[in-house]
């Protein structure tokens, strides 16, 4: 007959139990057996197990009572193998902290899963971290990391995932600033002790008559055991993981993942005992309740099944401490919002109540004294059935504790008050008694923080909230509130350090996590220029809001006097770790950056203009601004499309002001960007007209580049002939686009201003068309971008149009007009109110007499009579020079046709000068203003 063992009779009366509730059913007797013998298996086992629950008030307190009595020399932590090196960073931290570790160059992993990032935080309140305090502080004790690496976290991931989040715990929507200081990292916890389906939760807290997990767990786990001894918290939670784990889903891929790890941590733990030949019974292994019943055929030092562990890939992982918070504790993995904090405030209440004192971390802030030597319980004392009475009897319900109780409805009025809500004397005394009301309706002796803020929110909060934090928030505030961790200097990696070391000149304590404005007078301290740089390179670099500039701005040829910067350097310092994984110095973080993004596939011509400004602004030198403009230039005559091109024509006009004004000559890759781009855009107009996908702007924005870099095309040797043949085999169809091509043709000669101002009329006159008067003079407005000459023909334009268009076509596109111009051609507006200012008058008295000259009545042809002397005189002047004469007809491209005899040619100007009397005496005030 088998060894019934300890749990002989409780294994007995379960079965009894199953029988008579569930009818015999084979599923529940089998499960409830199943457990027993899971917790008998567990506490067999040489080597001894610890279960503990992540973040676990009770488990730390187990944890730090067991360490004292066992003493153990080797404690294996469940937890990745490969972030031992960063435990001992811990000391220079004020926790909570997470450990992480980065990759952002990837190997053997899909390049959509990049960046790759792993986060392990650790609070105080936790097992884990009174298991690595006292083994890095206890001279003698191997601390060994046995769960695996963060290589193998990503590659047991299936590969058609998009997001490799996994259900380790990924991260939630940001809930606020602490809950953003993990991002979207993998999240890593010991003891996710969970139901795996929503039937077995939702039956949990209906008949818990509890809201969520967090708080089932406080009222029927943690504050049982908080007390227990260690025989009894044992016991229990190697049950509870192995009821989890028997009711999870069959066909689970996580439930896989998870047995896995089993295999590989017990792998490892059998390799180390055999290569440190270290005692087991003086070990320790921690781990979650859930694998401490695993039923993995490798579970135990006595298993021989084989395991093979993979070699992990060529990826370069970089590791670090980030700052974490509770917030972003709860919302990575799923937790209650406050319901580490109520962890933290359970765990301070325990010390003061239990005598207990913790283990820290030498030279952490809060260092404790050194504990003194605890006899130790014989080792090898064997297993006794603890499971029974416990089950057997009811929960031993703590007291009301009164004072603790008064003092928080005192305080959360308080807390009100200053937040905006009109509470009194009398919301104290009603959350007091409702706190004591809803305990006793849920089964409770002693109001839980739970109980208290449901009963906070009922008294206090009316229809709508005074403030951004509602009552609840407070009282998460109150209970300990959201208490964020810092890495300290030593354990920053080298670029944050050399961060914080470059702007001490400012005087300011950046490890604060307040906003900090920072004042930069440069002319009378011309030192801080290096802090300047520094910040604007930050800038770049950093998330919106990190280092904000108030007053002071960076641009090309501008050298500024004063700057004023708003510094959250403190509440980004995550960011800031990271940036260290990518170089030791900012200005080659931003490099590395800059090259990157130019060598992308998705790379255009605007995104490398943009980089070369940035490696102008920010980095000394033109190296690097050269080999980014050099592959510009490739990007852009491998461009097919032209929606990049308003962007292109704005970045490379400020580079060649730039290097204009400050260069002896423009670089090489400049020139050969002006001719790459002029051939390329005249090859692509044609296209661009007719294409229905490219719009009026990006148009526009080709003309402009091949008029106004023209000069400078033709004289790098471009054919203007590549420009005049583009136009004449553009034929759009589009108002818009034919309002362009006229004002193109206009900028070349081909098209006089006489003939588009009279086909501009005929569109006006001309009934079908009307409707369609607005897009044209969107055109026409886009065309000031390629020639802006044309500006008083455009006021023109628009002004007969607001004289002439009927209401229904006017009105309606007054508020296009509007929206265009702001979106489309807001630079160009300045240029339009110029020359309306010249067209208009300036008084309102002026405005009634005045008459628009394109509007005024035609002046009948003047006789030569009519002519005034001044004007004969220029006559004279011109018939006495007829060869200079017929010269300037000739490149005007026209035939004088002098006849000989000085007294005709004289005549023949007369009457020409006669037709023309407006020009002629406007010719003759230049002459002879007099």
């Amino acid at each position: 007959m088998s060894d019934p063992g300890p749990f002989g009779a409780l294994r007995e009366r379960l079965l009894d139990a199953a029988a008579t509730f569930a009818g015999g059913g084979g599923g529940v007797s089998d499960i409830l057996a199943g457990m027993v013998g899971d917790v008998d298996r567990a506490l067999r086992e040489e080597l001894e197990i610890f279960p503990v629950c992540h973040h676990s008030p009770a488990s730390a307190l187990a944890m730090a009572r067991r360490l004292r009595e066992k003493r153990p020399t080797v404690i294996y932590l469940e937890l990745c193998e490969d972030l031992r090196p960063l435990l001992d960073e811990l000391r220079n931290c004020r926790l909570p902290v997470a450990l992480q570790a980065f990759a952002s160059e990837l190997d053997d992993f899909p390049v959509a899963w990049a960046p790759l990032s792993v986060v392990a935080p650790i609070t105080e309140a936790s097992a884990e971290y009174q298991a690595i305090a006292y083994a890095l502080d206890t001279p003698g004790v191997e601390l060994v990391l046995v769960d695996r690496s963060t290589d193998h976290v990503f590659q047991w991931e299936p590969r058609t995932s998009a997001d490799p989040t996994g259900d380790e715990g990924a991260a939630s929507p940001d809930d606020g600033e602490g809950a953003a200081l993990h991002g979207d990292a993998v999240g890593i916890e010991i003891g996710d002790l969970r139901p795996r389906f929503a039937e077995l939760e939702a039956h949990l807290l209906h008949h818990g008559k509890v809201r969520h997990w967090s708080e089932w767990w406080d009222q029927y786990v943690e504050q049982p055991l908080t007390g227990a001894d260690y025989d009894t918290y044992r016991q229990v939670m190697v049950m509870i993981g192995s009821l989890f784990r028997r009711l999870r889903p069959e066909r689970d891929a996580r439930g896989d993942r998870d047995e896995d790890r089993e295999r590989y941590m017990w792998t490892r733990m059998r390799e180390h005992l055999a290569t440190s030949g270290a005692d087991p019974e003086r070990c320790l292994y921690v781990c979650g309740a859930f694998h401490a019943a695993s039923r993995v055929e490798q579970f135990g030092l006595r298993a021989e099944a084989p395991y093979d562990i993979s070699p992990r890939t060529a990826t370069r992982w970089q590791y670090g401490l980030i700052p974490s918070s509770h917030s972003a504790i709860e919302a990575q993995f799923g937790l209650a919002p406050g319901s580490v904090s109520v962890a933290a405030a359970t765990w301070a209440k325990a010390l003061k109540r239990g005598g207990v004192t913790p283990y820290r971390l030498k030279g952490q802030k809060g260092e404790s004294k050194p504990p003194k030597a605890v006899r130790a319980r014989p080792v090898g004392e064997p297993v006794a059935d603890r499971l029974s009475g416990f089950l057997a009897r009811p929960p031993a319900l703590d007291g009301l504790d009164e004072d603790e109780l008064l003092g928080w409805c005192v305080d959360i009025v308080r807390l009100a008050r200053r937040n905006g809500y009109l509470a009194s004397t009398a919301d104290a005394i009603a959350v007091f008694e409702t706190s004591i009301l809803l305990a006793g309706l849920r089964g409770r002796a002693r109001p839980t923080p739970y109980d208290f803020q449901d009963a906070a929110v009922t008294c206090i909060e009316k229809d709508v909230v005074p403030g951004r934090r509602d009552v609840r928030r407070l009282c998460e505030i109150l209970l300990g509130g959201d208490r964020i961790g810092q890495v300290g200097y030593e354990s920053l990696p080298p670029l944050a350090r050399d961060v914080l070391d470059r702007l001490e000149p400012l005087g300011l304590d950046l490890a604060k996590r307040t906003i900090q404005r920072a004042l930069l007078d440069l002319d009378a301290k011309p030192e801080l220029r290096s802090c300047s740089d520094l910040l604007w390179v930050l800038r770049r670099l950093l998330p919106e809001g990190a280092v904000r500039p108030i007053m002071g701005a960076r641009r090309l040829g501008e050298r500024p006097i004063q700057e004023s910067w708003d510094l959250a350097i403190g509440r980004n310092q995550r960011s800031i770790v990271e940036l260290g994984y990518e170089g030791v110095t900012v200005e080659q973080v931003l490099e590395q950056r800059l090259r990157r993004a130019v060598a992308d596939p998705k790379a255009t011509a605007a995104v490398a203009l943009t980089a070369v400004e940035d490696a102008l602004l920010h980095l000394n030198g033109r190296r690097v601004a050269d080999d980014l403009g050099h592959q510009a230039v490739e990007l852009l005559a491998g461009e097919r499309t032209v929606d990049d091109a308003p962007e292109v024509l704005r970045r490379i006009r400020g580079l060649l002001a730039h290097f204009r004004a400050t260069e002896p000559a423009l670089p090489e890759w400049c020139e050969r960007f002006v001719t790459a781009g002029y051939a390329h855009y005249c090859t692509l107009l044609p296209t661009a007209f007719v294409d229905e996908d490219t719009g009026v702007r990006q148009v526009a924005a080709m003309l402009g580049f091949l008029f106004g870099m023209e000069s400078l095309a033709l004289s790098l040797g471009c054919d203007h002939s590549q420009l005049e043949l583009a136009v004449k085999q553009s034929h759009p169809e589009a108002p818009a686009k034919v309002a362009l091509l006229w004002a193109a043709q206009t900028q070349l000669g081909v098209l006089p201003l006489a003939e588009l101002r009279a086909r501009y009329d005929a569109l006006l006159a001309n009934p079908l068309v009307v409707p369609s008067i607005p897009l044209y003079l969107s055109g026409f407005v886009q065309a000031l971008e390629p020639a802006p000459s044309l500006a008083p023909v455009v006021v023109e334009m628009m002004s007969k149009a607001f004289a002439r268009l009927p209401d229904p076509v006017l009105l309606p596109w007054l508020p296009k007009l509007i929206t265009t111009l702001r979106a489309q051609a807001s630079e160009l507006v300045p240029v339009l109110v110029r020359e309306a200012g010249r067209a208009f008058p300036a008084t309102l008295p002026a405005v009634d007499a005045w008459v628009p000259p394109w509007s005024a009545a035609p002046r009948p042809h003047d006789t030569a009579a009519s002519v005034p002397a001044s004007a004969r005189a220029v006559a004279e002047l011109v018939a006495r020079h007829p060869v200079a004469c017929d010269a300037v007809a000739g490149l005007l491209g026209h035939d004088a046709g002098w006849r000989p005899g000085p007294s005709s040619g004289q005549a023949e100007v007369s009457a020409l000068l006669a037709g023309h009397g407006e020009t002629a005496r406007a010719v003759a005030a230049l002459l002879m203003p007099a």
